[in-house]
């Protein structure tokens, strides 16, 4: 699995990097997950069915993570940008104790194809998580999404509003604060690569202080590759942040208040309380505006609300999930 050649770039993690799935509980990553969710007290099953897998949906690869029984209720978890379906992990593990987990690598991230055409829309992505979901038999699934996969759970939900059985939407909406998206551009574009990963650990750790240095560490092979050169360079499409290259925003892409006011079913807004991209008055909005919507304020976080107070998070989608039965 994942052979090396003179000329190719090294992968860090394991993945299913042929058609058939991996078992991914036989690996040091997966020991070192449950090592993460012991140290953060995170619920969960040491026994849990989890696979790496591929499809090939739209004219490309994806590649996604399966967690829990076949049988169990779906959940679909669509990461936010520059991350990727491994960044859902502690929460993937702990709700695959009732749910069919499916988190996606999303064009251009993780190990999942580049977009050809450097097509990056919320659009375009939103029609392929809609196919990946009906590819793979998703029946209703619930849709949990974060900043840019929380946009495209939006797009995906204006686009066929029967087909989601319930949103989670995590710290993104209609309205967002400009100031906190070019903080994460800017964060983007200045790690694209590094001499060691000592130095992008740095600068996460800077950039995210939530997180401990050893989850860090943990978790920082998902997002980098080694160049036959011995550099370290992220697997995210640098296309998506480079504003000269980007395609231009349509009207297909945006999203307003009025759209998701016509979502008729059970909606939870989950917000950062030190949020710089969600607003509490823009996100009290939002929630007004969905007919069945909830809204929720996660202490001790930013952005990143599932990935810096994980406990916390599941508590509160924990609930929520409970009052759909």
């Amino acid at each position: 699995m994942n052979d090396v050649t003179e000329n190719s770039s090294l992968y860090l993690n394991v993945f299913a990097d042929t058609a058939g799935p991996v078992d991914m509980t036989q690996t040091d990553e997966f020991a070192s997950l449950l090592t993460s969710a012991v140290d953060l007290s995170i619920p969960h099953a040491a026994d849990i069915a989890y696979r790496s897998c591929n499809i090939v949906v739209r004219h490309h690869r994806f590649h996604f993570l399966e967690w829990g029984a076949p049988e169990a209720p779906p959940i679909l978890l669509l990461h936010g940008g520059h991350q990727s379906a491994h960044s859902w992990d502690l929460v993937s593990l702990h709700l695959a104790q009732k749910f069919r987990i499916i988190a996606l690598d999303q064009r251009g991230h993780g190990d999942s194809e580049w977009a050809r055409n450097g097509d990056y829309s919320n659009h375009s992505m939103a029609l392929d998580a809609q196919a990946f979901a009906q590819a793979i038999g998703l029946e209703q699934p619930i849709i949990m999404g974060h900043s840019m996969g929380g946009r495209n759970t939006l797009m995906l939900t204006r686009l066929d509003p029967s087909y989601p059985r319930a949103l989670v939407i995590v710290d993104v909406g209609p309205e967002t604060m400009e100031a906190g998206r070019k903080t994460i551009s800017n964060f983007v574009k200045k790690n694209e690569i590094f001499d060691d990963l000592e130095h992008f650990v740095r600068n996460v750790r800077e950039y995210d202080p939530y997180r401990s240095r050893e989850h860090i560490e943990r978790t920082v092979k998902y997002n980098m590759l080694q160049r036959p050169d011995g550099k370290f360079i992220s697997k995210c499409d640098y296309r998506r942040w480079r504003s000269e290259i980007q395609v231009p925003e349509d009207d297909r892409d945006k999203i307003s208040l009025n759209d998701v006011s016509k979502f008729k079913l059970p909606a939870l807004l989950v917000r950062g309380e030190n949020s710089n991209i969600l607003a509490p008055k823009a996100a009290e909005r939002f929630r007004d505006a969905l007919p069945e919507g909830q809204l929720v304020t996660i202490p001790e976080c930013g952005h990143n609300v599932h990935s810096q107070n994980t406990l916390g998070f599941i508590n509160a989608v924990g609930t929520f999930l409970e009052s759909l039965k």
